[in-house]
């Protein structure tokens, strides 16, 4: 029986001689459904929801290419050997903290531009971001990518999963755990605790450091599962340590912005 266990078909729809990977609709949803919320967020602040359109716009394409230079540059011993293969995104591949990176540095120089506080932009945009991350590790599923160790059947039965994840966590005849699941549902209750704190006049950039840092906290213990993960030693995993970092820089700054009086506006304002 467990041989005949097929995986889910990666592809959403041919068109032709083009080719559509479910990869990339669920990763385009959750850009979508992030940018509506976001924009009716910004409305109610008093900014044009063409604002966060016209940030998308620029900030979307550059995290992508951003996640997946950061995800080559670590996998370069593969890559330098598959030139062919970089640009292959479909096949999976992009580094969520090279992503989070470039959209951070095109919101810094685009809000410049703008005129319009960053840290407006990035408390708004905080529970769009985790939703749109939330969504989009079920990409990671399609492609039967980003697991832990091996488990056995039993134990996915034992966590109630339904049978279409179970059975799409057989890989190569062993089952693993859906560290992709575990993320997921992280990065959802990060989304309900963002949106709950919306109520909570917060200064200034704080909505944003609470999504950093617990974003950052779930990211930590689920790659520890992971089998795949991008190392910078034998034993160090790149996405442990930036996630370490982040945490860090996260609660520096948020302590530094208090006691220098930078962060005296509040969300709500």
């Amino acid at each position: 029986m467990l041989g005949n266990i097929q995986p889910l078909d990666r592809v959403f729809l041919h068109l032709g001689p083009i080719t559509i990977y479910w990869y990339g609709v669920i990763i385009g949803v959750g850009v979508l459904l992030a940018l509506y919320i976001a924009t009716r967020e910004a409305e109610r602040r008093g900014l044009s929801k063409e604002l966060f359109v016209d940030l998308v716009l620029f900030a979307v394409p550059i995290a992508i290419i951003c996640a997946r230079i950061y995800y080559v540059i670590f996998k370069w011993d593969y890559y330098s050997q598959h030139v062919s293969e970089i640009p292959q995104i479909w096949q999976g591949g992009i580094a969520i903290h090279g992503g989070l990176i470039g959209a951070v540095a095109t919101a810094l120089v685009f809000s410049k531009i703008k005129g319009v506080s960053f840290w407006k932009l990035a408390d708004i945009a905080a529970p769009s971001i985790i939703l749109g991350q939330a969504i989009g590790r079920w990409g990671n599923f399609m492609n039967q990518e980003a697991h832990g160790g091996p488990v056995t059947r039993e134990f996915l039965e034992g966590l109630h999963l339904p049978d279409f994840i179970i059975n799409q966590m057989y890989i190569n005849g062993t089952y693993y755990h859906p560290t992709f699941l575990y993320e997921s549902l992280w990065n959802l209750v990060g989304f309900i605790l963002l949106i709950a704190l919306r109520r909570v006049n917060l200064r200034r950039g704080e909505m944003f450091f609470t999504y950093i840092i617990w974003y950052s906290i779930g990211r930590f213990f689920v790659e520890g599962l992971r089998t795949d993960s991008l190392m910078l030693t034998e034993t160090l995993r790149i996405a442990q340590v930036i996630s370490l970092f982040f945490i860090a820089l996260a609660i520096v700054l948020l302590i530094i912005r208090r006691v220098k009086g930078w962060s005296k506006e509040r969300y709500l304002e």
